[in-house]
């Protein structure tokens, strides 16, 4: 089991970015709520209902200035290097979904577009920082195409794996360009003793209509993972795991075998981060052989879009930093949130004020942030409303939707919690009340997002 690190040894602060979800055509004062999937577009207009200049309490994605003035005011872009307290930072993570949600009007241009967009103003705003991406569901169009690399021609993702590899060679050495292009999945040094590995999610997508050919491994990624993890525990080296879409929220044979993987090198891989569902949760991965033994944990950020009634977000992690014997593990996260009520209401021209929402370690009283300490979390907050509350408050950013979070609700979220594998009802059986698996997940797929 990972052990604390020694009292001074230094840690390193990660950016994470997800879910930004770009709106070139969102428009402050039009209407924040209309008939089509996507709103706050269109006309200006007088009166209640109006878009904010910011953003929206509605199925409303961002425009560029809102995602500009989180990059502007993080410590990286500015000279002042302890803004929000949060110092400088080692790395940035960054997990996709640039484009809107208008799904229905997009070609291939706009999507383009919107990757160099955003990637101009990150090179921009964080300057030398590194920033590792990952590829979202919503890059291609179609939502959630993504063919299989075996598939040629102009059907095939190559017209945006080209242009991410072009976008992003300033982060990545020649070695991770190669695969991107091949697959959408690379792997990289971060600093030395730290790994990283990207994933390409979409090839265990419920919704990528591609894999209804070949579900298992479509792109002979968890082999290439499998590969490259074995040469990181040869080399001694730890392993971080970027992608997007959670892993229980996989196709089951993937989902299953990835859980297998991350038992067979719980030594090796030192976290897991991800977004897509655009809430503030995780996702536990216990021994395979008595589902009781937490060994690793899938972090899932929340987005920086408002997209459905939240506030603006992103997510800070700590974690260990390069030392010798270092287990590069997440040591704490800070979640930091635009009030958007607030920042709406200032007098126009007034810069928004982020601010912290919560530290995970200090709000839910963990002893640390490893496996075990948020294993002990969900049990705890079966007994404690108050923490369970707290929980919910910071699952949906500071901004939770009207109706309370009732018994049949809490279950499905801490059964949710706890399963770092696609339809398991054994994962959640240790939690009491028990409520039948089926209604489980009928909860869960009401409050999917995405």
């Amino acid at each position: 089991p990972p052990t604390p690190p020694p009292p001074g040894a230094p840690t390193a602060r990660i950016l994470f970015l997800t879910d930004l979800h770009w709106d070139r055509q969102y428009v402050p004062g039009s209407a924040a709520a209309c008939p089509d999937p996507l709103c706050c577009r269109g006309t200006p207009r007088d009166g209640p209902g109006a878009a904010g200049f910011w953003g929206s309490y509605s199925k409303c994605d961002l425009p560029l200035h809102t995602i500009d003035a989180l990059l502007a005011q993080l410590p990286n872009a500015t000279s002042n290097s302890t803004r929000n307290g949060t110092g400088a930072f080692a790395a940035a993570y960054w997990t996709g979904d640039i484009p809107a949600h208008n799904v229905w009007q997009q070609s291939r241009g706009d999507q383009l577009r919107a990757l160099r967009t955003v990637t101009a103003l990150l090179r921009a705003r964080l300057g030398g920082l590194r920033v590792f991406p990952a590829v979202g569901n919503h890059e291609a169009t179609p939502v959630n195409a993504f063919p299989p690399p075996y598939v040629r021609g102009n059907q095939s993702a190559a017209w945006l794996y080209d242009a991410m590899a072009e976008a992003w060679q300033d982060w990545l050495p020649p070695a991770a360009l190669r695969t991107l292009r091949a697959g959408g999945f690379y792997t990289a040094q971060v600093w030395p003793g730290l790994r990283l590995v990207s994933l390409n999610m979409n090839f265990c997508s419920q919704a990528n209509f591609w894999l209804l050919i070949n579900a298992t491994d479509p792109a002979g990624q968890l082999q290439w993972l499998m590969g490259v993890l074995a040469d990181a525990e040869r080399d001694g080296e730890k392993v971080h795991i970027i992608g997007h879409i959670p892993p229980a929220h996989c196709l089951r044979s993937w989902s299953w075998n990835y859980y297998r993987i991350v038992n067979r090198f719980e030594g090796t891989i030192a976290a897991q981060f991800f977004g897509h569902t655009h809430l503030d949760e995780f996702e536990l991965f216990y021994d395979e052989e008595t589902l009781s033994r937490p060994v690793s944990i899938a972090f899932v950020a929340p987005s920086v879009t408002t997209y459905i009634n939240l506030n603006p977000g992103y997510r800070v992690y700590e974690v260990a930093a390069s030392y010798p014997g270092s287990s590069h593990a997440v040591l704490d996260h800070e979640t930091f949130i635009l009030n958007l009520t607030e920042a709406n209401a200032a007098p126009p021209g007034t810069l928004p004020r982020w601010q912290r929402l919560y530290s995970a370690r200090q709000a839910y009283g963990l002893p640390a942030a490893f496996p075990a300490d948020w294993d002990q979390l969900v049990r705890r907050m079966q007994d404690d409303e108050q923490l369970f509350q707290r929980f919910w408050f910071h699952l949906h950013k500071g901004h939770p939707p009207r109706e309370p979070c009732g018994a049949p609700c809490k279950a499905a979220l801490l059964c949710a919690l706890r399963t770092g594998r696609a339809a398991d009802p054994a994962l959640c059986q240790p939690l009491r009340p028990a409520l039948p698996f089926p209604r489980i997940q009928e909860l869960w797929s009401q409050r999917r997002l995405c």
